[in-house]
């Protein structure tokens, strides 16, 4: 799928918003692949991430959203251009699964964040077991990321994000629809907090920058975001 002209505009304007406001750095993006379905996983540190996690990839992405959102038809039109649809918070929206994993057996990249809420404290939430059920039922690969500094410009309880800096990775693909549900999710738990240790030590790859999509290499300390909570629930993955 390619990029909507109405995708490249925001997304470079995104894109300099985001240097601007958060000093944005972006390690690991040659790690999604070209061409095919890729479900992209990351912590969820705030109503930044999405955005984030787009500013800096070459394919558009497509999300979850709250169903709330599209009641504005205007808003609705929006959001759909930008590739999300919309999902029953609550109980699993078992209509929302079927067209995560259509949209990723038709060869689009997804992003979902299975912890299923934005974190209180900063601190990574245990995953809940949903996305282990859209892993093994779709069979693309996984791409974990991971953000750190999301938080602090925008926590929870504020209604406005602020200046902080941000650092965002993506990890190499992972073929994880072979395992069991739960060896699914304690594979992805590992994998995500690993690659938060690494990228707030400031252990990050060394790559050549990407031609129009030069961001600089170097590491900036922000404050630890993540726990080790090995817990999980039964609910479905959500945004």
């Amino acid at each position: 799928m390619e990029r909507s002209r109405i995708w490249r505009f925001l997304q470079m304007l995104a894109r300099w918003v985001c240097t601007m406001l958060f000093d944005l750095r972006v390690y690991g993006a040659r790690n999604i692949p070209p061409t095919g379905g890729v479900l992209l996983v990351s912590n969820h540190q705030s109503y930044l991430d999405p955005v984030l996690l787009a500013v800096g990839i070459e394919r558009p992405l497509n999300y979850m959203a709250k169903s709330e959102l599209f009641r504005n038809p205007l808003f609705s039109w929006l959001i759909r251009s930008l590739n999300a649809f919309p999902v029953e918070e609550g109980a699993g929206d078992v209509g929302a699964v079927k067209e995560t994993i259509n949209r990723l057996q038709q060869g689009h990249v997804l992003n979902i964040y299975p912890e299923g809420s934005r974190t209180e404290d900063g601190k990574m939430l245990p995953l809940e077991k949903g996305v282990g059920l859209v892993i093994r039922r779709a069979k693309v690969p996984v791409v974990p990321a991971v953000i750190i500094g999301s938080f602090k410009a925008w926590p929870k309880r504020n209604k406005m994000f602020r200046p902080a800096p941000i650092r965002v990775m993506y990890g190499p693909p992972m073929d994880l629809a072979k395992f069991g549900r739960d060896e699914i999710i304690e594979r992805l738990e590992v994998t995500l907090h690993q690659m938060l240790a690494d990228l707030e030590s400031g252990k990050v790859p060394k790559e050549p920058p990407r031609p129009g999509r030069r961001l600089p290499e170097k590491s900036t300390p922000v404050p630890k975001s993540h726990g080790r909570d090995a817990r999980v629930t039964e609910k479905a993955p959500a945004i």
